[in-house]
């Protein structure tokens, strides 16, 4: 049997994601193309159709994002362009070629304000710009018809860019003292453990027929705090004294969910997978932090 490698495109390639599912897909057999906004504007609507129709690519795995939630309140324009605006063009130009989208998405569609697992069906209601703009980019997918999964995710970090676990790493090896807020709860999510699933579900081909909404995080349940803690454990910097405090204490423009905690039954059954527990991705993260690998 002749085996006919696919051609996946995989936007937003210098982020943190991005970077994990290039780590991730290293030995596949299959062709991935890693492009980001000097190589493709995905908010230029010829340009992502040009790109589809020329490249024969099989999936697309949109990675790209504006997720500073903190500027989409004073930019949520340019935040809606990015994570609508393109999404929508991608979508459009996928359902054209006959090509898969897999899109990123995030715990901010909703309010945060359970206190059960949230499931792909619970009722969306963002309380912020940058949940606002992702919730549309997940509604012009749905509205072009094109084949697609969308996985939202939460608390995302990993040892490239910038994310929460990287900063703790610094400040706890800079400072004496750092407060971390105690009462917001969720599931952190190694972004190599979601790009090792991406890479075994396009790889596979799993995602033909299964078409919808999943959500991916690690299992297990934290606070900031927790993970703040953790992480200074596990880089060896717990000297620096970490003490909990309320949200209220950080006045912020941003409604951030108390609770994110994502239920994973569907993507785990459907896909055969299993979630690492949060510690132990967090263990093997900080490990390759300190290994150096956190350009």
């Amino acid at each position: 049997m002749i085996y006919n490698p696919m051609r996946i495109l995989v936007t937003g390639a210098d982020g943190q994601l991005g970077r994990c599912i290039c780590d991730a897909s290293e030995s596949s057999d299959n062709e991935y193309i890693f492009t980001d906004v000097d190589d493709i504007d995905i908010t230029d609507r010829e340009a992502v159709n040009l790109c589809l129709k020329v490249n024969n690519f099989d999936v697309v795995i949109n990675c790209a994002a504006f997720t500073d939630v903190e500027r989409a309140e004073e930019q949520e324009e340019i935040a809606y362009d990015i994570n609508c605006k393109a999404v929508k063009y991608l979508a459009e130009a996928a359902k054209k070629y006959s090509v898969t989208l897999i899109h990123i998405s995030t715990d901010y569609v909703f309010d945060g304000k359970g206190n059960q697992p949230i499931g792909e069906g619970s009722a969306v209601a963002p309380c912020g710009a940058y949940g606002r703009t992702k919730l549309a980019g997940e509604k012009a997918i749905a509205e072009s018809q094109c084949q697609a999964i969308i996985i939202r995710t939460a608390w995302l970090y990993s040892e490239y860019g910038r994310n929460f676990v990287k900063t703790m790493e610094r400040l706890t090896r800079e400072k004496d003292s750092i407060n971390v807020v105690v009462d917001q709860v969720g599931s952190p999510t190694y972004a190599r453990d979601l790009a090792d699933a991406i890479v075994s579900i396009v790889d596979r081909g799993d995602f033909v027929g299964h078409y919808g909404t999943y959500h991916f995080s690690n299992l297990g349940v934290c606070s900031w705090y927790d993970l703040a803690k953790m992480t200074a454990e596990y880089t060896g910097y717990n000297g620096c004294e970490i003490r909990p405090c309320r949200s209220s204490e950080y006045p912020s423009k941003v409604c951030r969910p108390s609770y994110s905690v994502l239920d994973k039954a569907k993507i785990i059954e459907t896909f055969g997978l299993e979630i690492p527990y949060w510690i132990d991705s967090l263990r093997k993260c900080a490990e390759r932090i300190k290994q150096g690998r956190n350009e």
